[in-house]
């Protein structure tokens, strides 16, 4: 049996994947560690990584607000809210779209796609303003519909279940046609079930894009109650009383519905990249 061997290619690629792990995880493990400090040993030099003693008044903090007013779990809700719904109605939609685009032959279709994927190319900065006259028109500001309304659907959604979709076996919907399914039963019985992996994929990324979105809900969001997290993460850190330890507590309590969203669908979502890779390839 030969053994393989490593050539120096091998070693450079592990070396810098080893680099960039290092990079990528050590933030996370400071903002951990340092939300469990008094914030005397967070800016003590050399750092110690270990808390001692454990100071779990950080949480109790976040929580509170250096106000008083506990409306972090409200805000932390309503990014729960709004996340989600994006997240759902984007791959609903997206999921339709592509099927349509994908598996259907009728004039224009490329054109369609086309203008579809040159919406990506416009900046958001470009439409925040116009769009924003648009929320304020329908009178939709300081509301869950104004939140979500912009982002139910993406061009990169669309694009992404369309690739997928292109090279979706069609022997299945002929054969499902021919046993007199609807092309709604065919979408909803055969074609959505089979798109787990492009499914866990897009609604984590759409998840993770209205999680971390500031820009918007800063528009048209004013009321204390129905701001999001990035919002009270914003606010709470340029407050005079606020000290790193509770800083860091926030963000590590904002960060643990991600791992979990992440965590629960990983094996969905790492099996949908490779066979988007593979088919890209």
């Amino acid at each position: 049996m030969k053994k393989s061997k490593v050539s120096g290619v091998d070693i450079i690629v592990w070396a810098l994947l080893v680099v960039m792990l290092i990079f990528t995880v050590t933030p996370l493990i400071f903002m951990f560690s340092a939300s469990m400090m008094q914030k005397n040993q967070i800016l003590r030099m050399p750092y110690s990584w270990i808390p001692r003693p454990f100071y779990p008044h950080n949480f109790y903090q976040a929580l509170r607000g250096n106000d008083g007013s506990w409306i972090f779990p409200r805000n932390m809700l309503n990014s729960l809210i709004v996340s989600s719904i994006v997240a759902c109605t984007t791959v609903i939609f997206a999921s339709l779209t592509g099927y349509g685009l994908a598996q259907f032959r009728f004039k224009g279709r490329t054109l369609v796609f086309m203008m579809i994927m040159a919406t990506m190319m416009i900046p958001f900065e470009a439409i925040m303003i116009p769009l924003y006259m648009v929320a304020r028109g329908l009178n939709i500001q300081n509301t869950y519909v104004g939140l979500i309304l912009p982002f139910a659907l993406s061009a990169f959604g669309v694009f992404q279940m369309r690739q997928y979709l292109t090279t979706f076996p069609v022997e299945f919907l002929d054969a499902a046609r021919v046993d007199g399914l609807s092309e709604a039963g065919i979408f909803w019985k055969i074609v959505f079930p089979n798109c787990t992996p492009a499914i866990a994929t897009l609604a984590i990324l759409s998840f993770r894009g209205q999680w971390d979105n500031l820009l918007w809900p800063l528009l048209v969001i004013q009321s204390e109650k129905m701001k999001t997290i990035p919002l009270y993460i914003s606010k709470f850190s340029e407050e005079k009383m606020t000290d790193e330890g509770a800083m860091m507590a926030v963000a590590a309590i904002a960060s643990i519905p991600m791992f979990i969203l992440f965590f629960s669908l990983s094996r969905y979502f790492i099996s949908g990249a490779a066979v988007y890779d593979s088919r890209k390839g």
